[in-house]
């Protein structure tokens, strides 16, 4: 990065002042204690670039995947794109990956290997069967209507979808088994 901070700014102003008044006149004025303004001189060789942070990232990890690891997850998820992560940890297991499913979920997230979801089919509507005649279809809705309404503990309502005719039967039952029957428009059932 070639740009210049302001964390690099103010150390290479604290480093100035120290230089010229003290590290502990420098430390009380920046608000800083002595040991980060030596830390800074001593890395300090005269340009603003020595005044960057390094970075933080260890040389080696021990527990690193090891490149045998690394062949069987990349071999296996070109197999299996679409495994979740659970399902893929035990094919892995089953051929020998030792590791946990947190250490798995990390390795395919830092390399771009998590799983990809299929995208949902496209929805095609049925097509809709007109009606030849009025009455052909009906619809029956079954209620329970409360005795201060009407006496009788259901309430059939007869919908007759083309006509728009509609048909409202009480019916004083309370075995639903009985009431499987088809009502022509303009009858009415046996109360």
């Amino acid at each position: 990065m070639n740009s210049i901070t302001q964390d690099m700014r103010y150390r290479l102003a604290l480093i100035e002042y120290s230089l010229k008044h003290g590290v502990t006149k420098a430390a009380i004025k920046y608000r800083t204690n002595r040991q980060y303004i030596y830390r800074w001189r001593k890395r300090y060789d005269g340009t603003i670039e020595s005044l960057r942070d390094r970075s933080r990232r260890p040389h080696s990890h021990p527990n690193q995947h090891t490149p045998e690891e690394i062949k069987l997850i990349t071999d296996m998820k070109r197999r299996n794109p679409h495994d979740g992560l659970v399902v893929f940890w035990v094919k892995l297991r089953q051929r020998g990956y030792k590791r946990s499913i947190p250490g798995l979920y990390r390795f395919l997230r830092k390399h771009s290997l998590m799983a990809e979801k299929p995208p949902n089919p496209k929805y095609i509507p049925k097509p809709y069967e007109p009606m030849q005649y009025p009455g052909q279809r009906v619809q029956i809705d079954v209620k329970h209507v409360p005795s201060s309404c009407i006496v009788g503990n259901a309430s059939w309502n007869i919908l007759f979808i083309r006509s728009g005719f509609v048909n409202l039967f009480p019916m004083f039952t309370q075995d639903y088994s009985k009431c499987f029957c088809i009502f022509h428009e303009g009858m009415s059932p046996d109360i």
